[in-house]
């Protein structure tokens, strides 16, 4: 099997479309990953796609990942598993089965095995309790939280070569690395000019840099790329009534639909920046719009 024919067993819908809209008079662009399919947010396809790709073709039956209880990451994987027959066993931060969520039910829908940890277990993700779900199951694949491996990082760099033009800037926001670092590797690859914007939704400085370099080869590591700390609203998931606010105007004005907890912080603080004269004039601004809309719910 190819990708392009995963992705017609999956109804994807790629290349998205790239939207111009002003933002403060300022004419940006918007790649419009949150409609590359009804269910599957954005770029949450593009970072797992070939480790899918790769699992089927050695004929993996489990997968196991991880994620918070409004997961967008384990919802798109659980939906991903129902399609193909596969296990997916989600390992959920905190104990949600007294008052499920939106995302864990259509997992439980989907046939999903849930597991509940406490915050010190799920802490060991990356070391001693992976070792005790690679021991418990030997055959199952592992895919790390919100997909960010080096697999994602050539999904996500196939982005690049969709687009239209060449851009100055191109901004996404940033939570577990793996689309930052997919995209700052692509650009390295073609040798373009374009400067990576990231936004950081959740308090991390220093945490989210370590993240991205550490997903990168040391041949595509640049430094045309930054991470910007002062948009995430207290942090994770955190919002006022300002940002709310702001996401419900900015659908009325573009009929563009955006969230909270990563979009919403996307488009607040380019608004931002560009009210603070941040963009050389007629600069080309591409803002990646990576979906998420289900985790509002």
């Amino acid at each position: 099997m190819t990708i392009q024919q995963l992705e017609s067993l999956l109804n994807i819908n790629l290349p998205s479309k790239e939207q111009t809209i002003l933002l403060d008079d300022t004419q940006i662009t918007v790649k419009r990953d949150d409609s590359i399919h009804s269910i599957i947010s954005g770029n949450k396809w593009r970072k797992v796609k070939f480790q899918l790709l790769d699992a089927l073709e050695n004929n993996t039956k489990h997968i196991i990942s991880f994620g918070g209880g409004f997961s967008n990451h384990l919802h798109a994987l659980g939906y991903y598993c129902r399609q193909l027959n596969i296990k997916l066993t989600a390992i959920v931060r905190g104990d949600y089965s007294q008052n499920l969520s939106p995302m864990l039910q259509d997992l439980i829908a989907w046939k999903s095995d849930i597991r509940y940890v406490n915050k010190l277990t799920y802490q060991a993700r990356t070391d001693s309790y992976l070792n005790t779900l690679q021991t418990e199951f030997p055959q199952a694949l592992i895919i790390p939280e919100g997909g960010s491996s080096h697999f994602a990082l050539q999904g996500v760099g196939e982005l690049i070569s969709e687009l239209s033009q060449e851009y100055d800037y191109i901004i996404a926001p940033v939570a577990s690395g793996g689309t930052l670092a997919g995209l700052i590797q692509e650009v390295s690859k073609q040798s373009l000019k374009t400067k990576v914007l990231g936004i950081g939704v959740l308090k991390g400085q220093g945490y989210l840099e370590d993240l991205v370099n550490d997903l990168l080869p040391k041949e595509h590591a640049s430094s045309n790329w930054q991470i910007m700390h002062d948009f995430h609203f207290g942090g994770y998931a955190k919002k006022n009534a300002e940002l709310i606010q702001y996401c419900d105007k900015f659908y009325q004005q573009h009929k563009i639909e955006i969230e909270p907890i990563y979009s919403g912080k996307l488009f607040y603080a380019i608004e931002l920046l560009i009210q603070n004269t941040y963009f050389p004039k007629s600069s080309r601004i591409l803002a990646l719009h990576t979906g998420g809309l289900q985790g509002t719910r």
